[in-house]
Order: structure tokens, then sequence, then C-alpha cells
């Protein structure tokens, strides 16, 4: 049986936010489009369709490490924040963005917040994991072939032959006294 871990994660991000735009219990909220990501960032997202990569990129991770919970997460989505000329210093995203999105695939059922021992927080449903392992079955049946393959093929390098000029002959010429 084929598993998330089994195929490359950004298609099955790619794939699997394709996939969320269909679930009516995940939509982006009015203000998603003028938000930025975190601390760190300077503009919000320039794709419109974000905050269902934001969302795919979740259930993934919940899936991989859960349980887990916010703040573990607003650290996984943190990056470092350039400060000019100071040295760059590392900040955490934005728990706002994570925790409503949390809350829509948990309104959609394919993550729950459990109680493991001392760890608390969410994991995935059979409902969710059966969601990412049927994206992962498809490419692992249908992939999508390689860009940098594409690339090559359509980069058409002219053979260039290099001239070398031909040696001349020494013509040894000896004057016997």
């Amino acid at each position: 049986m084929v598993t998330t871990y089994d195929v490359d994660q950004q298609e099955l991000v790619e794939r699997a936010a394709a996939e969320l735009k269909k679930v009516n219990a995940i939509k982006a909220p009015e203000w998603a489009e003028y938000v930025k990501t975190g601390v760190s960032r300077e503009r919000p997202p320039i794709d419109e369709d974000w905050w269902y990569f934001r969302a795919a990129s979740i259930l993934k991770n919940v899936y991989r490490l859960g349980p887990i919970g916010v703040s573990k997460l607003r650290v996984k989505y943190g990056s470092k924040k350039r400060r000019g000329v100071a040295p760059a210093h590392f900040r955490i995203g934005s728990g706002n963005i994570i925790r409503k999105i949390l809350q829509q695939l948990e309104k959609a059922g394919f993550i729950k917040q459990v109680e493991k021992g001392v760890h608390k927080g969410k994991i995935i449903t059979p409902i969710g994991k059966s969601f990412l392992d049927k994206i992962a079955a498809d490419i692992k049946k249908n992939p999508t072939p390689k860009k940098v393959k594409e690339i090559k093929e359509t980069i058409v390098i002219p053979k260039v032959e290099s001239k070398k000029p031909k040696k001349e002959e020494k013509v040894e010429s000896r004057s016997e006294e």
C-alpha cells in the first residue's frame, strides 16, 4: 500500500491543495488576501490559493508529526526576519492562520484533538489518512513529469564545431657553412 512517505512531498501538497478546494468546510477568510503569513514576511503571499496550500501542508505535517499543536506548527512555518544591516533573527509564523486552518480541518473531519499521555494536540483521523493516502496512490500511479526534464527537452543547444588552427609545418632550413 502506498503512503504519503513514498511520494514526492511537494507534489503531494499541490494535489492535496487542489482536492481541498473542493471541500466545503475549508474556505479562505476574507482577510486572507491582505494578511502576511508571519512577522518575518514583508508582503502577503502572491498566490491566490495559498490558503489551500497551507492547509494541505498542515494536514501533511499533522499526519507525520501528530499529536502536534499550534505552537510547534508556528515554529515549523517560521522563518528568518531580515533586519537590514543587523543580523537576521528567527521569527515564528502566524498563529491565527494555523489555528483557523486547524479548526477548518477539524470541522471537515480530517483531524481531531487527543491526549496521549503527556502529549496533547491534533492527530489525523482515518478519513484524513485515507484522503492523503489516496492522493499518494494517485501520484504513484500517474506521476507528474519533472519540470527539469521538460526544460532540457525544450532547450536546443546548437553544436558548434571548434576550428583549431592548422599547425604550420616548420621548414627547417639549415645553411651549411
